[in-house]
């Protein structure tokens, strides 16, 4: 039994920083948020519920500036006080926001934050593992290539989580009747409204690139037509 200590103490270790990382977003949500009652939004989300067979879909503003979507880990989704400025400044469309909302809600929908839990710690698993072992033989840049490795197989599931969500918000555009054009549109116009200049290896992405993103959807759209 003694033998499995080391492991079961990483275990809870592990389980306590993905619990505190947690419960610090929720707070931060919770002192910096404000439901979503933008007048263009709102028809937006009564379509989507109905497509859903829901009431309208519950969303909030995050108010800070960055321009992002978030599922939070428990099932509230947000947008970014950035986005809205977009809105208004007519950079963005309603519809293509509402595609925001429809792939948070795939994240929601297809359990990601709980998936992600496990994975958060399975990556710092391998981070320490992988630390100990490489530091005993490359001392100075063991724990750097331990932190490479885990940073690359979260990057790598991250965008596993990114096409799922994208397939399930096409679904639910093309339910909800507004199609798919506003989320491919919104994919062209994201790296210049975000200022991402695709600088960071592909490996270490946690989004896939944008040309295989609108690929894939469009992908999806023939084998649904046929």
């Amino acid at each position: 039994m003694l033998k499995f200590t080391p492991l079961l103490l990483l275990g809870l270790y592990l389980a306590a920083m993905w619990f505190f990382s947690a419960w610090r977003l929720k707070h931060e949500l919770n002192e910096k948020s404000t439901p979503l009652r933008h007048p263009r939004l709102k028809p937006m989300l009564e379509r989507l519920g109905r497509a859903m067979d829901l009431p309208p879909i519950e969303a909030h503003i995050y108010e800070i500036e960055p321009i992002n979507g978030l599922a939070a880990p428990d099932g509230r989704i947000f947008l970014t006080r950035g986005f809205i400025r977009k809105l208004d400044a007519c950079e963005v469309t309603a519809e293509e926001l509402a595609s925001v909302i429809a792939h948070e809600l795939g994240h929601v929908s297809l359990g990601h934050s709980r998936r992600r839990m496990i994975d958060f710690a399975g990556q710092n698993a391998i981070r320490f593992a992988l630390a100990g072992v490489l530091g005993r033989f490359l001392p100075g840049f063991g724990a750097w290539i331990a932190n490479a490795v885990a940073t690359a197989v979260a990057a790598r599931l991250s965008r596993q989580d990114e096409f799922e969500a994208d397939r399930f918000a096409s679904a639910l555009m093309i339910k909800a009747g507004f199609g798919t054009e506003p989320q491919k549109s919104l994919f062209h116009k994201l790296d210049r409204l975000t200022g991402n200049r695709g600088t960071a290896p592909a490996w270490f992405l946690s989004h896939p690139p944008t040309a295989r993103r609108i690929a894939a959807i469009e992908a999806h759209e023939a084998r649904w037509r046929s």
